[in-house]
């Protein structure tokens, strides 16, 4: 069970502390951060939620990324979290959005990590993914529209792919 700080909409502290075993009070927001992951030659890295997440299992997602913990800025836990779920480990991230979310309860900051990294040495996080793969651009903006493909967080993402 992880310990995270509320925020109100205007991204202000609420002062309380919320659990990530229990749901978003009404009125409050969690901190959430996607990284998305480009090699230098080109290709993006999309990694495979485990089968026992109990959320949108088996499925391909373009990011990494997760809640931030209690006293994480949105820049640490991106750098945290890439580490975690990747094995990359960079200081150098590029925010490509900053989405406010009432309805869903949650403040999320999307990063770029551009990276030279082993594309073979992608440390996987037991009990996150199971498998990853790099797709060049072209390749990826076709994977987006199958059902091999996280589409419920299309409205984070294709803020970044409409770029492309």
């Amino acid at each position: 069970m992880e310990l995270w700080d509320a925020y109100y909409a205007d991204e202000t502290l609420a002062g309380t502390d919320l659990l990530s075993s229990e749901p978003v009070p009404d009125g409050l927001l969690r901190l959430v951060c996607d990284i998305i992951v480009r090699h230098i030659d080109g290709d993006y890295l999309l990694t495979q939620r485990a089968f026992t997440k109990h959320s949108f299992p088996a499925l391909f997602e373009l990011s990494a990324g997760g809640s931030a913990q209690k006293g994480e800025t949105p820049y640490e836990c991106a750098v945290r979290e890439l580490r975690e779920e990747t094995g990359i480990e960079t200081n150098d991230l590029t925010e490509v959005y900053h989405i406010i979310s009432p309805e869903k309860h949650t403040i999320y900051y999307g990063y770029l990590c551009i990276t030279d990294c082993d594309k073979d040495a992608i440390r996987l996080l037991e009990g996150e993914t199971i498998s990853y793969i790099w797709l060049s651009e072209k390749e990826l903006l076709e994977f987006v529209n199958t059902d091999k493909y996280l589409t419920a967080y299309k409205d984070r993402t294709d803020i970044f792919l409409d770029t492309l």
